[in-house]
């Protein structure tokens, strides 16, 4: 099914939500509380207050002054659209149902509200009811996508095993839906107790090449064996899908987990209906997780959680949605509410370290991976300590966890990056022979245009290796011709090797790319003064006194030598002339620079 087709389809019931969509709060919104908020009175401006307090995306706010201006304006469509839709993003499904019913009297072809409406019921166990409000749904999505699913759960609610079967089987031939069918099949028949049947429905997904075997399915899987006696299969299982890098941490929490497992005591995760349709909904939530519907994602995750509050990976993708939105704090707290015996623990909190170094809060993201590196002895921990404290100057400390980590991991894309990390590290602390070393290890481990880039760049800063300094830079420029600092190198190092008027196109481009940059500036002037544009080189060397230079390159006092009295002597490298020349043929042209 075309992702595109689906995304029109669900936006029309959810466009005027369109970028406005909030986060999930965790207290319920009451107007009768102590507010904290200016009295409006008038209809007109508590709107327009509600307004801009929904696109700064301060929600509790926003629908108080909607709900203001709702009372003040019963009637008005367009209020109570966007009330309903903001308390079902919000979280708050039970104030929402309100709405949702308002919207339906006023527009009865309106599917989203439909849902809405119907999901409460199957949450609260009125199956009979849900069944008969989701016979409503009429567009196409929904008719053959949300129907079946929501009517297959109330059925299973019903105990009519019969009709749960023949109500998901809508959906068996459509197109991208086998694995959600093969998922759902099983856990309705896991629900029911037809444990037979639900084993051979589990062993059928995990046979499945094309089948997504996401982390929630092994979790429920592994409940199931623990539950059914199957404990060593459950291991087996565990085992082979531990082979992931990614899943590390949390196959060893759910190994753990195993080993202290008590057959009769373990309560199956799929208790109730509404955690196998959450399940359902969050699929098709995370299918929607892109820019252009983030909106849908958005409201069937919130729609998820409803169903199952305590489904963590539902919050981690609500949590994800926040972020990119760029409310990193409320994706934290997201983060937060997740218990420390989950299994989806580590990697929460490790993401939200991550959006700490997002928000420049790298003393809390220091404190918390440091917190975290005492219970989880994971590579992936040292290397973001290494980053943060590289990105603040302390770069024998940065070694120090970059050590760390290269000593737990095998990964070879890991283990480049690290090589790199500390090589960086090195030279900035004055440690080229260390830094040479680290870097030379990552060269070999894979030829990334950021090694090539840095070893050929420090080269030629030291005179060094030259041929193959500029073979390894021309490499770097090839792979990424559009990265501002390989432009500068690549410009730079043609104007060592004294192709002044060749290297201009790419010092240029550099500076347009990286206009803040003090030593990009300050190499396109030297390059200019040797062009013969001596005017335009004085006017960069004095604006590159103005630019950052964060890796303190730019030699100040020798800056403005330059200035008062211009270039002396030309650059001299010891070379082969011959090996750069069919060298420079190599460089790719790309477009828009300038003619060579």
């Amino acid at each position: 099914m075309n992702k595109l087709t689906i995304a029109s389809i669900l936006m029309l019931s959810t466009a005027v939500f369109v970028s406005c969509s909030p986060a999930i709060q965790q207290h319920s919104f009451n107007t009768e509380q102590q507010n904290p908020y200016p009295v409006i009175t008038n209809s007109y401006g508590a709107y327009l207050a509600g307004r801009v307090a929904h696109i700064r995306k301060d929600f509790d706010k926003a629908s108080y002054f909607y709900q203001i201006a709702y009372e003040k304006d019963k009637n008005n469509p367009e209020l109570i659209n966007k009330l309903y839709l903001l308390l079902t993003s919000n979280g708050k499904i039970d104030e929402a149902i309100t709405y949702a019913k308002q919207v339906i009297e006023l527009n009865n072809k309106n599917d989203f509200a439909h849902m809405v409406v119907a999901t409460a019921q199957l949450k609260n166990q009125n199956f009979k009811e849900s069944l008969n409000t989701s016979q409503k749904l009429n567009e196409p999505l929904y008719k053959s996508l949300i129907l079946p699913i929501m009517s297959a759960w109330n059925y299973a609610g019903l105990g009519n095993e019969t009709m749960a079967i023949t109500e998901l089987n809508k959906i068996k031939d459509n197109d991208g839906l086998g694995n959600l069918y093969k998922t759902q099949k099983a856990f309705i028949l896991d629900y029911l107790g037809k444990n037979r049947e639900a084993l051979k429905a589990y062993e059928e997904v995990l046979r499945d090449k094309n089948s997504d075997i996401s982390v929630r399915l092994i979790e429920i899987i592994t409940n199931f064996k623990i539950r059914t006696g199957q404990i060593t299969s459950a291991e087996a299982m565990l085992k082979t899908t531990a082979s992931h890098p990614a899943l590390k941490i949390i196959i060893f929490n759910l190994l753990n987990k195993l080993k202290t497992s008590d057959q009769s005591s373990t309560k199956p995760i799929l208790e109730t209906p509404s955690i196998g349709f959450a399940e359902a909904l969050l699929s098709i939530a995370t299918s929607f997780h892109y820019d252009e519907v983030i909106d849908i994602a958005h409201m069937y995750t919130a729609l998820s959680l409803y169903l199952s509050p305590n489904y963590s990976t539902a919050k981690i993708l609500m949590a994800d949605i926040l972020e990119t939105r760029e409310m990193y704090a409320e994706a934290n707290k997201m983060y937060d509410s997740i218990l420390k015996d989950d299994i989806t623990y580590y990697p929460a909190q490790l993401k939200k370290s991550r959006n700490y170094i997002k928000q420049k809060n790298y003393t809390s993201a220091e404190k918390l991976l440091k917190r975290l590196a005492k219970q989880y002895d994971d590579s992936q921990i040292y290397m973001d300590l290494g980053d943060i404290l590289r990105t603040n100057k302390r770069y024998s400390e940065a070694v120090k966890y970059y050590d760390m980590a290269i000593s737990k991991t095998s990964d070879k894309n890991s283990l480049w990056i690290l090589h790199y990390a500390k090589g960086a590290s090195l030279e900035q602390s004055g440690l080229w022979k260390e830094a040479e070393k680290s870097m030379m290890k990552a060269y070999e481990i894979k030829k990334h245009y950021l090694i090539l880039n840095y070893l050929g760049y420090s080269w030629f800063k030291q005179n060094q290796n030259i041929n193959q300094a500029f073979s390894m830079i021309v490499d770097a420029y090839n792979q990424a011709p559009f990265d501002p600092s390989i432009n500068d190198s690549l410009g730079y190092a043609l104007y060592k090797l004294g192709y002044y008027t060749m290297s201009l196109p790419y010092l240029e481009r550099a500076s347009e790319l990286y206009p803040s940059s003090a030593i990009i500036t300050s190499h396109l002037g030297d390059a200019y003064w040797f062009a013969h544009r001596k005017n335009e080189a004085v006017f960069q060397w004095k604006h590159s006194l103005k630019l950052k230079d964060d890796l303190n390159e730019l030699n100040i006092e020798e800056t403005k030598e330059k200035i008062e009295n211009g270039m002396q002597n030309e650059p001299e490298l010891t070379y082969d002339k011959e090996i750069i020349e069919e060298t420079i043929k190599k460089i790719k042209k790309i477009k828009p620079f300038k003619s060579l």
